[in-house]
């Protein structure tokens, strides 16, 4: 059965553990429904929050290609960026390109290699034994 810590205030469940981990846990039924409800609203607001963060990263990458882009075509200067903005945008060329590396170290899949799997071979039997 879990655990459940309360909200000293309202009483509402504020945190879920398997074992009775500091003091003041009150042990619940795991089909309780304030459980239920405590669990949905953290997996909900879990998947907002990857959502979120996934759009950001999509974008960082537009906002790259669109500083590039404007560069190449003369609307404005590297130099004319904020020097904040400027350290960043070369930290990413610089992992991009690090990234660009280890790529090449593992082959392409023209070259016969699948490069988006690693095969650790399969004891058990089941599966087929691919990350």
């Amino acid at each position: 059965m879990p655990f459940v810590k309360r909200d000293e205030e309202n009483g509402e469940i504020v945190g879920v553990f398997h074992q009775p981990m500091q003091e003041g846990l009150e042990e619940v039924d795991s089909r309780d429904p304030e459980l239920s409800n405590f669990l949905y609203d953290v997996l909900l607001d879990y998947g907002v929050r990857r959502d979120w963060i996934s759009s950001d990263l999509s974008l960082v990458r537009v906002l790259e290609d669109l500083v590039d882009t404007l560069i190449e075509n003369g609307t404005f200067m590297f130099t004319d960026l904020p020097d904040a903005a400027q350290e960043k945008l070369r930290g990413r060329r610089g992992l991009r390109k690090e990234f660009a590396y280890v790529e090449t170290l593992f082959g392409s899949s023209e070259d016969g290699m699948n490069d988006a799997a690693i095969d650790f071979g399969d004891d058990e039997g089941g599966g087929d034994g691919i990350l």
